[in-house]
């Protein structure tokens, strides 16, 4: 199946809101690795933007995880690695917030 095709003003328009999304999730994502703001405001969010965020790349943001780390992370938790924020059980958020809110305090 193949996409139709776009106008020159579509697609443009598609690359920007792509860019712009992009954008949002970096500065998010710098604002958790700063501190600035907590796992538990991420999972609570209803940012589209966060929602649509994988979980691995959330704990990779997470100050002292790195990608090897946050795999095993996902693995003890039983999150698969394609699993999105939106995409978590009640669960799976309890043990994170559970996980790093004990090694935070």
């Amino acid at each position: 199946m193949s996409l139709p095709p776009l106008t020159p003003e579509q697609r443009t328009a598609a690359l920007e809101k792509a860019a712009a999304s992009r954008k949002e999730r970096a500065l998010v994502l710098t604002e958790l690795k700063q501190g600035r703001r907590t796992l538990r405001e991420l999972l609570d969010s209803d940012s589209a933007i966060v929602r649509r965020t994988p979980v691995r790349t959330l704990l990779e943001s997470l100050p002292g995880i790195g990608k090897v780390r946050a795999g095993h992370i996902m693995t003890e938790l039983s999150i698969a690695t394609s699993r999105r924020v939106q995409g978590l059980g009640a669960r799976q958020r309890q043990l994170l917030l559970e996980r790093f809110e004990t090694t935070t305090a």
